[in-house]
């Protein structure tokens, strides 16, 4: 009999549980369900950026063997969003175009050549509005709305005044401000958006397996626009290939996909392409942002000052909540209290950007830590100390009421400073080589979900039978980044047994529990607390039946995982006795785990819209950027990163290394080179050779520092991982550029052309002065 004790699998590093498949092949993503006599889903979209529909007509696209379905916008009764305050999008554009691409009719054929032929015979007519691209040119005094409900295309205004600015910035030693632009940027996952569907014509059921990060929005969405019963809909989550962000809100490949396999009465798969997966890319939108600091001669901050005018599309997805996090998360990293920020988000004739990885936070973090930089340098200030002149003390609320209850950054800070040997090499390394240095943080999930039901945040339920076996069934979407591994390993741990006793099924609405979906990072934190809490009810309900077994009352009886006893001197009952025991008239066993936000972490009111940013804990992260210039072509390598992430306890630190690793990555596409670009709404980037992202010929060596400062509340005392070292690469970046050529950059991506440009500025601009200089001394 095993008397070893518990198996330890919390800490432990753990490959991921469905990594076999993965690497094998075997994982089946949406399109591998489509079977060879599923009909194939094509999507027509609008030529034109802006237009009244005056008729899409489809009679000769119906008439054509092989087709099976044929929609419109009039076959569209409701909108869709992820906001219930935000509906107003069609799966198929109904009245009004809003962007080039945006879907108009979509058909179902026996094959690929007979649903193109299809989309070839159907005509659009359309009479052509103004079209407005820029953020600018919608807010112009002369634009019309792209939807009534929005006038003059502010899709949301967020505006706070928290403590006195104005007294902080009088008091500042050095007040300094600078405008900033960011590119939109798409996530590029590698696997295109795809759904496949079924519907049961004589039970009037559907079956919809989509690629997305939120199982439960897409249910939700599918009863909206089809107008059924969500008790006739089921939805199964295949694996995927990476989200990002893209996922978290219903798309209307799903949509469409679903309508086309009730309107045939069978089986549809729609795989878009990649250019179009572009064109549904909701990603990061183009960001313009001007920051002003006051600081003290000592570093300390005083107050803050931004505006934020973000480029949104011609919907509004996830738009309102990316504009209130740009604000609330000014603050949560530093202390400082007077703060104020006016943040617009602008509706134009644009693809509708999204909630891409580090939400609502990333740009504006870029311009924050950038100005603080600048202001170090102005001051004769080390970078390092003014962050360690701004440092929290948990357990405390922000001025906007944001909790607080663990804080790693001065860890983060130390150990980043002392690897990189900082304070040896900044300011001596050869010519054209850098450091920089920059931090960031992340909420370990919404506090405040999207769709308030008055539910627990989230539900584990586990399933034990007459084989010994613990079912974990979850909601939670497995996306990649570990949350079928982490609620195995919560359990696992919990009863001390061996993970291979735990079976975990996800994402099944016909079978696992509701969950809010895998987004802003909320999977570890609230679905670990709810296995966590599962599992404790099932050991409980072992415990009793080994008490009863054992003939002692349940507080004598000891849990050592595969074994338990009732003393040190007591050979004991293996685990699957006592399965066999509890199962004793009541068959089999099955308990429930939940998972509840505190009603304080839940954001403030002091201004409309504070509670988004409200979260049960922040993950704060350091890094120090080592970049290498070339003086002639201004190509920019980044030679090493050096950062360190606090996630409360690492559950599994070979995933949470991998997170961080690529957090770091994705932060440095976006600061060197990626952004999508559109001729007259056209876009001229809709693929993986155009649109630009780093490959591993440009990654470099990115060394993890796994900083614990557990939370009080986390499972195991765990918070977020996998988006909080995003952001502080691309000031860290900036500041290694500056650090190696003395060029500042204001606007992402900083490539090889901007870079020059500035260097060629600064050069003309030295060579100025010193010609005043001369004439001076003359």
């Amino acid at each position: 009999m095993n008397d070893m004790g518990p198996v330890q699998t919390i800490g432990v590093p753990t490959p991921l549980v469905d990594g076999p498949e993965k690497v094998t092949g075997r994982a089946m993503f949406a399109a591998d369900y489509c079977v060879a006599d599923s009909l194939v889903g094509r999507i027509l979209r609008s030529p034109v950026a802006h237009a009244k529909v005056k008729k899409v007509d489809v009679s000769k696209a119906r008439e054509i063997p092989g087709v099976k379905a044929v929609l419109t916008g009039e076959d569209c009764n409701q909108t869709f969003g992820v906001l219930p305050i935000a509906q107003n999008e069609y799966p198929l554009a109904k009245y009004r175009v809003r962007y080039r691409g945006e879907p108009i009719a979509a058909v179902a054929a026996v094959d690929v050549a007979t649903a193109q032929k299809a989309l070839d015979a159907i005509t659009f007519e359309y009479e052509e509005l103004p079209a407005y691209f820029t953020a600018e040119e919608a807010r112009a005094e002369d634009a019309i709305d792209l939807h009534e409900e929005r006038p003059g295309n502010i899709e949301r205004d967020v505006h706070y005044d928290l403590g006195d600015v104005e007294d902080g910035f009088a008091k500042a030693d050095l007040v300094m401000e600078e405008e900033y632009q960011c590119a939109e940027i798409a996530q590029v996952q590698s696997e295109p958006h795809a759904t496949y569907a079924e519907y049961d014509t004589q039970r009037d059921k559907l079956t919809v397996w989509p690629s997305t990060q939120v199982p439960f929005y897409v249910h939700l969405m599918l009863e909206r626009t089809l107008e059924m019963e969500k008790s006739r809909i089921r939805v199964i989550k295949p694996q995927l290939g990476g989200g990002f962000g893209c996922r978290t809100e219903t798309l209307n490949v799903e949509l469409i996909c679903a309508m086309l396999a009730r309107a045939a009465g069978g089986r549809v798969g729609l795989v878009v392409s990649r250019e179009e997966t572009f064109i549904t890319h909701r990603g990061r939108p183009e960001t313009a942002v001007k920051m002003k600091i006051g600081m003290r001669a000592d570093g300390k901050l005083l107050a803050a000052q931004s505006e934020c005018v973000q480029r949104g599309g011609g919907y509004s997805g996830y738009g309102i909540v990316t504009i209130l996090y740009a604000g609330s998360m000014l603050y949560g990293i530093y202390d400082i209290e007077a703060i104020k920020f006016d943040g617009y988000r602008v509706l134009t004739n644009m693809p509708p950007p999204g909630a891409m990885r580090g939400h609502g936070t990333v740009n504006m973090r870029f311009a924050f830590e950038d100005l603080m930089d600048r202001m170090a340098t102005k001051l004769g200030l080390d970078p390092f100390a003014v962050r360690r002149a701004n440092l929290l003390k948990a357990p405390t609320f922000t001025f906007n009421d944001l909790m607080v209850n663990s804080y790693g950054l001065d860890e983060c800070l130390d150990w980043v400073e002392e690897a990189s040997g900082w304070k040896d090499r900044k300011g001596k390394l050869p010519p054209g080589k850098g450091l920089g240095m920059a931090c960031s943080h992340y909420v370990s999930g919404a506090s405040k979900p999207k769709h308030w039901t008055g539910e627990p945040h989230a539900t584990v339920n586990l399933k034990v039978d007459f084989d010994g076996s613990v079912t974990l069934l979850t909601g939670a979407a497995e996306i990649g980044q570990g949350s079928s591994t982490m609620a195995t390993q919560c359990v696992a741990e919990v009863l001390g047994v061996d993970m291979g006793r735990v079976h975990t099924i996800s994402s099944d609405s016909a079978i696992t529990p509701k969950d809010n979906g895998s987004y802003s990072s909320r999977v570890t934190y609230m679905v670990g607390n709810a296995a966590v809490d599962a599992a404790n009810n099932l050991k409980n309900v072992l415990t009793e039946a080994a008490a009863r077994k054992l003939e002692v009352p349940p507080d004598q009886v000891e849990c050592l995982g595969e074994v338990y006893r009732a003393g040190t001197q007591d050979e004991g009952l293996t685990f699957d006795e006592v399965v066999m025991e509890a199962l004793r008239d009541t068959g089999t066993i099955t308990v429930k785990g939940t998972f509840t936000t505190l009603p304080e972490s839940q954001g403030g009111k002091k201004y409309r819209g504070a509670a988004i940013g409200g979260t049960m804990a922040f993950s704060y992260a350091a890094q120090v950027v080592e970049v290498t210039v070339d003086p002639d072509t201004a190509e920019i390598s980044v030679d090493k990163v050096w950062v360190a992430h606090d996630c409360g306890k690492a559950l599994n630190p070979l995933s949470v290394e991998g997170q961080v690793q690529g957090s770091v990555w994705m932060g440095m596409g976006q600061a060197m080179t990626e952004g999508t670009r559109y001729h007259d709404g056209l876009g001229i980037t809709g693929n993986m050779l155009d649109y630009r992202v780093p490959t591993i010929v440009e990654s470099p060596p990115i060394e993890v520092k796994i900083v614990e400062a557990e939370d009080p509340h986390g499972p195991f005392g765990a918070k977020e991982a996998g988006e909080g070292s995003l952001s502080g690469f691309l000031p860290a970046l900036t500041a290694a550029v500056a650090d190696a050529i003395g060029v500042r950059a204001a606007d992402l991506p900083l490539t090889p052309d901007v870079l020059l440009k500035l260097m060629e500025d600064k050069a003309r601009a030295d060579k100025k002065a010193a010609a005043q200089d001369s004439a001076e001394v003359a």
